[in-house]
């Protein structure tokens, strides 16, 4: 028998309490608590689906018992329940988390709608991560995907570093793929048996870091109600990948130094000494070396991590690449999102390899899954692609060096560099360069480079 989504009820009025229970009782197990505090106990006594909860209570107020409820896993779905329905707080709410509000006296059957679609989609959302898991159950050199010279050396890096125990830097601007560099790295490596445990140090305060890193005892600050393990002791015997170590605080990048230096340290508000054995990977979107000589990052750290560096190229310098990450994502993400897409047009992709991507890889993945969740055939096009990336791109620079050449020459020899990439094909060469069909028929004339050159378009 399946088993009853179990829903939390928090309101420090009882009779609210018991009629949402007498309405909900049917579907559902209900638990029930009178302030916040007693609802956070039975958060950690109990895994809860939905949690109902006023806003406007005595000791811990509703919007504060979301983000501790939040913080518990599995997260509950939050509706926020108050008879003091403002737009304001609506939106503050939401900002927070809440999935939805309900203002008081409560529509029953539109709390039971509510309740029913948050449980749906929380249901699809595992579904679809569960599945994004099982694609990324293996990490190796096969997830990384690229043949161009700059990457061929980061993979070689990655062969020659892994069997090794020195630390690694990964260097390169946000969505490039530093984490998965640092997952292949530890699945080749003698610590691959042990965890893998990351830390994005930019989405922490540096208190909340110290404690994540470093773990704390019992009472060690304001709400340490328990002694918590921190990542270097959940990484014992793996490897501990610091995400954006340029952020980390000058006092905690001390206490990092030392365990790279001994392999022991303190819990926050301990005493007692943890040995590890971890091997750390760090990754940073930032300068280390300029961020040391201005005095921003001790000098000693630096060089504990600057033993093996990994420069990860951004897209625009690889853009060759392009092509093999598209064909990789469209084929994982249209299983992802149950969309039978083929293929991609040759003019999709020509626009796709022109653009710049100032978000790297990652932003070429989302976009490719946009392109794939909006798109209404079997093959994704032109018009497929966001206005804004179509209008992104422009014709691009050709390298001048010693021959100096003027912008109408480089205009030129770019135009004729797209048209022999596309066999003279110009509708191709025209969405290679970004400009329309028209205007590289006006660009031929006034170069004079129609003579020669084949019509194509009836391609």
């Amino acid at each position: 028998m399946k088993k009853k989504p179990v829903i939390l009820i928090v309101d420090d009025e009882k009779n609210t309490r018991d009629g949402l229970a007498r309405a909900l009782r049917r579907n559902y197990d209900v638990l029930l608590a009178e302030h916040g505090q007693r609802a956070l106990d039975l958060l950690a006594e109990n895994p809860v689906d939905v949690m109902l909860s006023d806003v406007r209570m005595p000791g811990i107020d509703g919007l504060t018992l979301m983000q501790r409820a939040l913080a518990h896993s599995p997260q509950p779905v939050c509706i926020l329940l108050t008879a003091y329905g403002t737009v304001e707080t609506a939106v503050e709410a939401m900002k927070r988390g809440a999935y939805d509000f309900l203002t008081k006296p409560v529509n029953l059957d539109r709390m039971d709608l509510l309740v029913q679609r948050a449980l749906r989609e929380r249901d699809m959302e595992s579904e679809n991560r569960q599945l994004r898991e099982q694609l990324d159950t293996k990490y190796g050199l096969e997830r990384i995907i690229g043949q161009s010279p700059a990457m061929e050396e980061v993979f070689d890096t990655i062969r020659q570093a892994s069997p090794s125990r020195a630390n690694v830097l990964v260097e390169g601007e946000s969505g490039t793929g530093k984490e998965l560099v640092a997952h292949a790295i530890h699945r080749l490596s003698a610590q691959s048996h042990g965890p893998f445990i990351p830390v994005h140090c930019a989405a922490l305060s540096q208190n909340l870091l110290e404690s994540e890193l470093f773990g704390h005892e019992k009472g060690a600050f304001t709400g340490a109600v328990e002694r918590r393990r921190g990542r270097f002791e959940l990484a014992d015997g793996g490897t501990l990948f610091l995400d954006e170590v340029g952020e980390i605080d000058p006092s905690i990048q001390v206490k990092i130094l030392r365990v790279l230096e001994e392999h022991k340290f303190e819990r926050v508000g301990g005493q007692e000494t943890i040995e590890v054995d971890v091997r750390l990977i760090a990754a940073t979107n930032r300068n280390l070396k300029k961020m040391v000589d201005e005095g921003k990052f001790r000098e000693d750290l630096f060089y504990r991590l600057y033993v093996v560096i990994i420069h990860l190229p951004p897209l625009r310098e690889r853009s060759g690449d392009i092509p093999m990450l598209v064909q990789h994502f469209l084929k994982e993400l249209a299983t992802v999102n149950d969309k039978k897409i083929e293929s991609i047009t040759p003019e999709a992709m020509d626009i796709l390899s022109a653009y710049s991507w100032p978000g790297n890889v990652r932003e070429l993945r989302n976009i490719v899954e946009r392109m794939i969740v909006l798109s209404r055939g079997e093959k994704l096009t032109v018009r497929d692609i966001p206005v804004t990336i179509r209008e992104g791109v422009q014709p691009r620079a050709v390298a001048v060096s010693a021959s100096n050449l003027s912008l109408d020459e480089a205009e030129k020899q770019l135009i004729i560099n797209a048209l022999k990439n596309h066999g003279d094909n110009r509708t191709k060469a025209a969405a290679r360069l970004g400009i329309s069909r028209r205007t590289l028929h006006r660009k031929l004339n006034e170069y004079g480079l129609r003579e020669g050159m084949k019509d194509t378009a009836s391609t």
